[in-house]
């Protein structure tokens, strides 16, 4: 991996401007410092406008905030997104694959590819989901995979999101707004839209219903507005146009059909776009005392009578232990090199590798196996001796649930800070639908660290987002 931070805008000592960031350069220098920062209030003040908002998890109850957005594009070329759509196209294959013989035979497991151990005792196998043939074999329909890059042409995955990844709705917010601010940059530059995601989404639903209706009935279901991503829930429905539920708006039939209670009776529903975790899903199956599932669901579910996207169990491919061996799962079921590679894991399991990370704290990231959106994680060099004395007996109590990598050098690109511009560190959620055919957001989620020098870039955390523009040739 490259030492130096890799800036996407610039190359060389003599900071030339990279080809695909020509156009952006000229109208940052067209621009005045004062403009930019007056710019980036006008977008925070239409995010407000317009309800665009996130709700801050461990702020006051139902404390709401922007995800500030910063207007200087990111950047990629043509054959750069092209690489990158490949690999992301191979790896949301391999993952159903392997999603789809967890829930089956699990051969890859008697292969000795991968202990068997690593998804029975994984916190989100759901033994309700064993031997259910869904349409395709397809079970994560929607998922989000966080790249980052390191160099001229080093990206690599950070991590797989499969469970309900969230953040798409910044992508096509974020888009609106720049053509809005920006409209002389798209007129010189040939960005790729991004405006079909929502129906290509409702086609991707509707391609694994298990009905054989020409238009099965769809709705996203929701935890509601209190849940951190209840704008997004909301603009995914109003885009498709389909109904926005929570969970005492469906009942379960006596024929074990799913119905949506509406003004004109019960209508059926084909289609269930969960945005709630596995455990609210249904009380009957899991937590009994949830009130934002439906009871019965799993049992329709099992039935084949209503299709759930993704599938109740794809939380076993989050995992930051199965992470690190989706390189040989590809291997296995699609029998091809990874074209996107890892970030080098060490598994604090193992013996040895447990070893090595105690010895390094101060080196590397750890991670629990099992946490997304950055919580729980330490970033060695900035966590003081106390924090990496905890980390460490938290490793030896329960090895199993943690792995550590080395400390990337994430690439940059110029964000307004203040009224001034800096080199901040960002990452790239692209979203991948995978039902009937295969379709990636062209670009994704450019997530951007707002501090200068930091390497966090979560929206939980502080950080702020990034129009993507994949540039044609």
């Amino acid at each position: 991996m490259a030492a130096k931070t890799f800036d996407e805008m610039r190359s060389g000592a003599e900071g030339t401007i990279r080809e695909p960031y020509r156009g952006v350069a000229q109208w940052l220098d067209s621009t005045s410092p004062e403009r930019l920062a007056a710019t980036r209030h006008e977008v925070d003040q239409f995010y407000r406008r317009h309800g665009i908002t996130f709700g801050a998890y461990g702020a006051a109850e139902g404390s709401e905030t922007t995800i500030p957005f910063d207007i200087i594009p990111r950047v990629m070329a043509w054959d750069e997104w092209q690489y990158l759509h490949e690999g992301l196209v191979q790896r949301v294959r391999a993952l159903n694959a392997f999603l789809a013989d967890t829930y089956d035979q699990r051969e890859i497991c008697r292969a000795g590819v991968i202990p068997e151990q690593h998804i029975l005792m994984n916190a989100e196998f759901v033994a309700m989901a064993q031997g259910l043939k869904l349409p395709g074999d397809v079970h994560a329909h929607i998922a989000g995979i966080d790249l980052v890059r390191v160099g001229e042409k080093d990206f690599y995955v950070l991590e797989d999101n499969v469970r309900t990844p969230s953040g798409v709705s910044y992508v096509l917010e974020n888009r609106e707004v720049m053509m809005r601010l920006a409209p002389e940059l798209f007129s010189a530059m040939r960005v790729m839209p991004v405006a079909n995601y929502t129906e290509e989404l409702l086609a991707t639903l509707r391609s694994v219903s298990f009905s054989d209706s020409h238009e099965p009935n769809v709705v996203l279901l929701t935890p509601g507005h209190y849940n951190s991503a209840y704008f997004e829930h909301a603009f995914l429905a109003q885009q498709m146009g389909i109904e926005l539920v929570e969970g005492g708006d469906l009942v379960l039939g006596a024929d074990d059909c799913v119905y949506m209670r509406t003004i004109r009776g019960l209508a059926r529903v084909d289609v269930v776009y969960r945005r709630i975790d596995d455990a609210f899903l249904d009380p009957e199956a899991f937590r009994p005392d949830s009130m934002l599932g439906v009871a019965g669901l799993m049992r329709a579910w099992r039935k084949g009578r209503v299709a759930i996207a993704n599938a109740p169990g794809t939380g076993v491919a989050d995992d930051k232990v199965v992470y690190a061996y989706v390189p040989a799962m590809i291997k296995y079921y699609l029998d091809e090199e990874a074209i996107l590679p890892n970030v080098p894991t060490h598994l604090c399991f193992d013996e040895q590798q447990r070893k090595h990370v105690l010895a390094n704290l101060d080196k590397l990231v750890v991670k629990p196996a099992n946490e997304s959106g950055g919580y729980g994680l330490m970033i060695g060099p900035a966590a003081t001796k106390a924090t990496r004395a905890q980390f460490a007996k938290l490793i030896e109590e329960n090895p199993r649930n943690y792995v550590a990598q080395p400390v990337l050098s994430l690439s940059t690109t110029p964000t307004i800070l203040g009224r001034e511009l800096a080199p901040c560190h960002i990452d790239l959620r692209p979203f991948t639908l995978q039902g009937a055919r295969h379709y990636v957001t062209a670009g994704g989620l450019t997530r951007v660290a707002m501090r200068r020098g930091s390497l966090v870039v979560n929206s939980s955390q502080g950080g702020g987002s990034k129009d993507t523009w994949v540039v044609a040739d």
